[in-house]
């Protein structure tokens, strides 16, 4: 019964690192002033990446189109993740493409990121 169940989750989580690839792939490409307009939808940002920066919490925000508190789009790595983006400081000043549905987080939109793939450096 252990061994179903242990199957069962890492094909969820196969299956999600897919899911979101497949829809990275067919996602709508914005610039970062654009994502506002499209909170819950699923597309790509691409800009250039004004700064990175991680917090107290150990949550990582990569802003884009402007720094904190100014930029119009922002990418969110939260602690338990953070393993999974080892180079993400690399990225500060390099135009990237970061993909996912769009949410709203007290009025400013960003991406929450859970897995590699949703980012890309151009």
């Amino acid at each position: 019964m252990r061994t179903h169940i242990l199957a069962l989750g890492l094909a969820s989580t196969f299956g999600l690192a897919a899911t979101l690839a497949a829809l990275s792939a067919r996602a709508e490409t914005i610039g970062p002033a654009e994502a506002k307009t499209h909170v819950g939808q699923t597309v790509t940002v691409e800009a250039a990446v004004s700064a990175i920066h991680t917090g107290r919490s150990g949550v990582t925000f990569i802003d884009i189109g402007g720094r904190y508190p100014d930029s119009d789009f922002t990418a969110v790595i939260f602690a338990a993740d953070v393993a999974k983006f080892p180079n993400v400081s690399a990225l500060d000043g390099k135009t990237v493409a970061i993909s996912g549905p769009v949410q709203l987080y007290q009025g400013r939109p960003e991406i929450i990121l859970k897995s590699a793939d949703q980012i890309k450096a151009k």
